[in-house]
């Protein structure tokens, strides 16, 4: 938001610096980003007036203007073509430094003989004082300026960039700045006086409005100038248009920008005879609709845009931009002027979805307050009519379907001390909420008072927000620091976040990179991972508002997003990929919000070690992922066991259940070959999938200590014959069943010759060990039988000889 001071000036008496007041609203919470000095460079240029113009001797598009300077006559050579005997203007001495009008380079001004007659000085254009980039004429000053006055003191000014957050929609105006200015140097406001002439009939004969749609449409008002000439807007208000940063048009759009930045208003003028049925109906649009723009461009609408409509057609985006079917030209002459207030999600919706941002919708989609529409409708149609002339209608349409009274807000000494550390007493805090425009009326209580927020103020909602008022125009510098009066309390760290932390850093050592995808996503990524056509189960949550396709839907896993993610990354990497994603899936629950469970997700694919001279290191397959799976819940003190899983999106015999003292908590395996196709992989990939919210209460469980052994520990090697439907997690689970077993691993499997027909052979190594006394080797060969006897009782189990 650009704001000139000279602007500012007019509302409010600035006693401060520029430098100090920017200083000053910055630490009130309205960073100024920086200042523009206008005519800082303008030493020796003052107002001059042209007193005579002669032609000169030698060149017919020259001539030779005198200018009064007060002081002295100087008479220099110009091509200007709107010189005018009469006309005020600024006029440059030699030594000045300005703008050469044909390169833009600076350039110093210097005496020189033109075509044989001696020049010294410049009457000089917007372009050459760096004012704009016009350059066709000289720039002509308003009748009023008085000769020889500086022109830096007469068109100089200061211009404050500042930035304003989006919860103080009241501060994208002049006034409003205006009124913090006020409040931090304790002057008063003066905001302009509004009065015009109004002629009969009155509006409500002239035009009907309706409010179709009224949850986004709070209020719609509107007024009626008959008799209205467009033309050029005076020097003055295109200059602020220009200062901060906008076009000037016509006097009549110029109007509504210029009261949409003095007083925060967005306005829009329509060409009232362009008006079918003179009739406006603010309604959705309807799918396929189609409007030209002001713009030019033809835009095609849906049914959640809000569009202001005649009797028979759109003709303006609410909010965002009006129709050219409905425009105001040269031509014109009756206006009518809207101001309403409007949902601010369905005009960012509008906004982007058309990618038609404006200052109007700005404003709009920071929730302005429906308020602000008279004030501004009024003060607009006065402008109006000093600039074009003509006649305003009797009184103004006023639909206001959503009209809410404002409820005060209790204010306390107390909680102003409680929250701010500071006691002030309540006549303080009254000034303070006075000064910003609140209402204040006594409480029961000599500490308490009841405050109301202005109807300018769109963020104040509970005694907090006044809190903070306080404190803003205080000063927080002004808040003295002082040590705690106690110890800070003792951290007690959420255990899910100190899992995740523990979880991330275990894979990222494993060789894992973490990537993070968007919790929304589509059915057709979805529906990637179920091999055969059927119904998503469970059916996800679809977004009521979404901005794209592809993200319709909150996803109810990881997988998708991960398996794009990796399509997307094999394109560029030839060597082996390890991901991870720790997110929340979405999970739909009858009459309730969604459950939220913490996922982990992961995949390895491509080969396990890069290339090396030693030769070709394999694939990675999947007991690289299991072994990632059971470190990483080794080091996170749980202990895991694998079963059979019918997942489809896995290999239908290439996949185990994570199970947790008998809880499945996850899954691993290779993807499925249909799954891996319709992510256009052509290698094998292997995922694995923990749910981390179940996971977490076996992670938290108190550890015992366990001293190391002091006793060795007696090995064995045992083979044996089992079925083929055996699993090794059968077998392991009766082996370590026996409390001397310290260790045991797989070493060999192997089925063929030597081996029966449906039988394999399992090999294992035992670690035997006690925490008392060194292990006899009949204590050993009496627990070893004690295990081959069970094996054989429960899985038929037989030793290989």
């Amino acid at each position: 938001m650009k704001v000139p001071l000279k602007w500012l000036r007019e509302y409010v008496d600035v006693t401060l610096p520029p430098v100090e007041l920017a200083e000053k609203l910055t630490m009130a919470g309205i960073e100024a980003k920086g200042t523009q000095v206008i005519g800082g460079k303008w030493e020796n240029i003052v107002v001059g007036q042209i007193v005579a113009i002669n032609p000169h001797p030698n060149a017919d598009r020259l001539r030779l203007p005198t200018i009064d300077l007060g002081t002295e006559q100087q008479t220099v050579v110009c091509g200007a073509p709107n010189l005018k005997i009469g006309d005020k203007i600024a006029f440059a001495r030699v030594g000045t430094e300005l703008i050469d009008g044909h390169t833009g380079q600076l350039m110093r001004l210097k005496s020189a003989r033109i075509r044989g007659v001696e020049s010294s000085g410049m009457v000089c254009s917007e372009k050459e004082l760096g004012i704009s980039d016009s350059h066709e004429g000289i720039l002509v000053l308003p009748p009023e300026a008085l000769v020889g006055t500086p022109l830096a003191d007469y068109l100089g000014d200061v211009i404050f960039d500042l930035d304003i957050t989006p919860n103080r929609p009241d501060c994208l105006c002049v006034i409003g700045i205006a009124q913090e200015v006020a409040a931090l140097t304790a002057q008063s406001l003066h905001p302009p006086e509004v009065s015009y002439e109004e002629f009969p009939p009155p509006i409500e004969q002239q035009i009907a409005i309706e409010i179709a749609d009224p949850d986004l449409c709070s209020r719609y008002c509107a007024s009626l100038i008959t008799g209205v000439k467009i033309a050029e807007s005076p020097p003055w208000l295109q200059q602020r248009l220009l200062a901060c940063g906008m076009r000037p048009i016509n006097n009549i759009v110029d109007a509504t920008n210029y009261v949409m930045l003095e007083l925060g208003q967005p306005l829009h003028a329509f060409d009232y005879e362009k008006i079918k049925g003179k009739k406006i109906i603010v309604r959705r649009a309807t799918n396929g609709e189609i409007i030209v723009s002001l713009d030019g461009v033809e835009r095609t609408l849906s049914h959640d845009m809000l569009v202001i409509a005649d009797a028979e057609r759109a003709v303006a985006l609410a909010g965002v931009m009006g129709g050219a079917n409905s425009e105001v030209t040269d031509d014109t002459t009756a206006i009518l002027l809207e101001a309403a207030n409007f949902n601010p999600a369905s005009i960012h919706y509008t906004s982007h979805q058309l990618a038609l941002p404006s200052e109007a919708s700005m404003r709009f989609e920071r929730g302005i307050r429906p308020e602000l529409t008279v004030p501004a409708l009024k003060r607009a149609t006065q402008l109006m009519m000093q600039l074009a002339g003509g006649q305003a209608a009797r009184g103004v349409a006023d639909v206001y379907p959503g009209k809410r009274e404002p409820e005060p807000i209790l204010l306390s000494a107390d909680k102003v001390k409680q929250l701010l550390g500071v006691e002030f007493n309540l006549d303080q805090i009254v000034n303070i909420l006075t000064s910003l425009g609140f209402t204040c009326q006594p409480a029961g209580s000599t500490s308490e008072v009841w405050v109301t927020a202005p109807y300018w103020r769109s963020d104040i909602q509970q005694a907090v927000d006044l809190i903070e008022e306080v404190a803003r125009i205080i000063g927080y510098d002004k808040i003295p620091m002082t040590m705690l009066s106690e110890p800070l309390p003792q951290q007690n760290p959420e255990p899910v976040l100190s899992l995740k932390r523990k979880t991330r850093g275990i894979l990222v050592g494993y060789g894992f990179q973490e990537v993070i995808t968007y919790s929304l996503t589509s059915l057709e990524m979805l529906n990637k991972l179920t091999p055969e056509a059927h119904p998503l189960e469970p059916i996800p949550l679809r977004v009521a508002n979404p901005m794209t396709a592809d993200q319709e839907y909150l996803r109810t896993t990881l997988r998708a997003n991960l398996l794009a993610v990796l399509t997307s990354n094999r394109r560029h990497e030839e060597g082996g990929i390890r991901l991870f994603e720790l997110g929340k899936i979405y999970l739909p629950r009858p009459k309730d919000l969604p459950g939220e469970p913490e996922i982990l997700c992961g995949l390895l694919s491509g080969a396990r070690l890069e290339k090396s001279w030693q030769g070709d290191s394999g694939s990675l397959d999947f007991f690289d992922a299991k072994g990632v799976v059971e470190g990483l819940l080794n080091q996170s003190g749980v202990a895991a066991s694998f079963k059979p899983s019918d997942d489809e999106s896995f290999h239908p015999v290439k996949q185990a259940a994570i199970v947790v003292n008998n809880n499945r908590l996850g899954v691993i395996g290779e993807l499925h070959p249909k799954v891996a196709e319709a992510f256009d992989i052509i290698e094998a990939v292997y995922l694995f999938e923990i749910n981390v919210t179940d996971l977490l209460p076996f992670t938290i469980d108190h550890k015992m200590f366990q001293p190391i052994p002091r006793f060795p520990a007696t090995v064995r090697d045992i083979a044996l014959i089992v079925d083929t439907s055996v699993s090794h997690q059968q077998v392991m689970d009766i082996i370590k069943s026996f409390s001397l077993v310290n260790q045991v691993a797989i070493f060999d499997v192997y089925s063929g010759a030597q081996v029966p027909p449906g039988k394999k052979s399992l090999a294992y190594r035992i670690s035997y060990q006690s925490p008392t006394h060194t292990l006899t080797d009949e204590e050993v060969n009496k627990v070893q039988q004690q295990i081959l006897n069970k094996l054989s009782q429960q899985l038929g189990a037989t030793l290989r000889t």
